[in-house]
């Protein structure tokens, strides 16, 4: 016989409109799924590591990066998914003057997380809703980590312990999970910490009548 579980089951409650989550995230898909929000899915497949060189390289604020590339997210899947009100929402980290991207490997995250060790770094998370194609709200929130000096035999055991789920965040760590014991600091609200500040999106969707109030 199976044991009874202690966990409960998800709910999940009625929307009275259509809501399409811009993003192939499964921190962000999480969110909504825990919160009992139901979405649709459609991600915008854009080259963001590209998109976020080149504008570095123009001297575009890290803030206004976060903003243009969630922009452009929920606009281009506005497009094909008209009368629903579509959520895109991207994350810069901030070290300093540098902008990280993603990892793309392994020893991409070692060196990410050798330069943070020891230091303060800011996480930028901005959030678009567009509806037929036209941006109708934004917001955009900042939280700042500092990341504890720790020994490059924890950082080694970090790694092995977390797989390839470093190479899915621009930090390479998750503060749900075994990320969080790399830090000693962490000042922010955690949904923006985890790439997208909810309790705003759900109280636009309440104001719009997307979900119940």
């Amino acid at each position: 016989m199976t044991p009874p579980s202690n966990e409960m089951p998800p709910v999940t409650l009625p929307a009275a409109r259509a809501i399409v989550l811009a993003s192939a995230s499964a921190a962000r898909r999480r969110m909504f799924a825990d919160a009992g929000v139901p979405v649709g899915l459609d991600p915008a497949n854009l080259d963001e590591a590209e998109l976020k060189r080149s504008m570095a390289a123009e001297k575009v604020s890290p803030r206004d990066m976060a903003d243009f590339l969630a922009e452009l997210k929920a606009t281009k899947v506005s497009h094909r998914n008209r009368g629903a009100l579509v959520v895109g929402a991207d994350q810069v980290l901030v070290l300093g003057d540098l902008v990280f991207d993603k990892p793309a490997d392994r020893d991409h995250a070692r060196a990410h997380l050798r330069a943070l060790r020891g230091r303060r770094h800011k996480l930028i998370s901005a959030v678009v809703v567009c509806e037929n194609g036209a941006p109708v709200w934004r917001h955009i929130a900042e939280a700042t980590l500092e990341m504890r000096p720790f020994s490059d035999e924890f950082l080694d055991a970090y790694l092995a312990a977390a797989g390839d789920a470093v190479l899915s965040s621009v930090g390479a760590y998750q503060v749900e999970g075994l990320g969080l014991q790399l830090f000693n600091r962490i000042e922010g609200d955690h949904f923006t910490i985890l790439g997208m500040p909810l309790l705003a999106v759900l109280d636009y969707l309440r104001l719009r009548g997307a979900i119940g109030s």
